[in-house]
């Protein structure tokens, strides 16, 4: 029994007189402790199939189950409540505050959990330094670089422990060296905390430290033995 289960999930969508079939049919389970790479072209469905998965869209067939629990059946103040506690999502926008330093930029989710702002500090100051920004904790955004906001975004979703990391282009403002260091601590939390990572990207390399990958073209899930060619490896949107 995997700690996410997906079983035919649809979601489709109407672009002018256009169905577009962004997820259709797909099925997955990922284990706990096991890291998951998804492919995919431009406009396939992997964003959205992320935003399912966090319970931020809604499936219209299909079943969608976090440790045992069907998203499906879940009330709007309960599907906060899980994305709030339970699921951690990097998104390709980074959505930092402006004029606040990283500290309380990493802190966000811990504060709207209702956790104190001291203890929320203390909690994130490590994952800051994990990702390589302890000498940057007191900048805002405008005095960070790209790569820096992002992996400020990072140390927030994971501050909080999730069992669930959803990963959307993670590492697609960092240089080489930086973003294996960043697959390489995702990987390390699902062995070390029994979490499960989906991890969304166009980096062969990243991908390649995965223990699965899939690549997600025209709303179908097919299972790729090793990572896709050069034509395949296109940003998600």
């Amino acid at each position: 029994m995997g700690l996410l289960e997906l079983e035919g999930v649809v979601k489709h969508y109407r672009e002018a007189e256009e169905e577009v079939r962004a997820v259709d049919g797909v099925s997955l389970t990922i284990a706990p402790g096991e890291m998951v790479a998804l492919f995919g072209p431009s406009g396939s469905g992997k964003t959205t199939l992320l935003l399912l998965i966090a319970a931020l869209l809604r499936a219209e067939q299909g079943t969608i189950r976090y440790a045992g629990r069907d998203l499906g059946g879940m009330s709007e103040r309960e599907a906060s409540e899980y994305l709030l506690r339970d699921v951690g999502f990097v998104f390709q926008n980074v959505h930092l505050m402006p004029r606040v330093s990283a500290v309380e930029n990493a802190a966000r989710k811990l504060l709207l959990g209702g956790t104190g702002k001291r203890e929320a500090e203390a909690r994130v100051i490590p994952w800051l330094d994990r990702v390589g920004l302890g000498e940057r904790l007191h900048r805002p955004p405008e005095k960070l670089s790209g790569g820096e906001r992002q992996r400020v975004a990072i140390a927030r979703a994971l501050a909080i422990e999730p069992g669930l990391i959803l990963a959307d282009e993670p590492t697609g403002n960092l240089d080489s060296a930086r973003s294996k260091e960043i697959v390489d601590l995702l990987h390390s939390i699902a062995r070390e905390r029994g979490a499960c990572v989906l991890l969304v990207t166009h980096d062969q390399e990243a991908a390649a430290l995965a223990d699965r990958s899939y690549t997600l073209r025209d709303g179908k899930l097919t299972a790729t033995p090793q990572p896709p060619s050069t034509s395949d490896v296109i940003a998600a949107p």
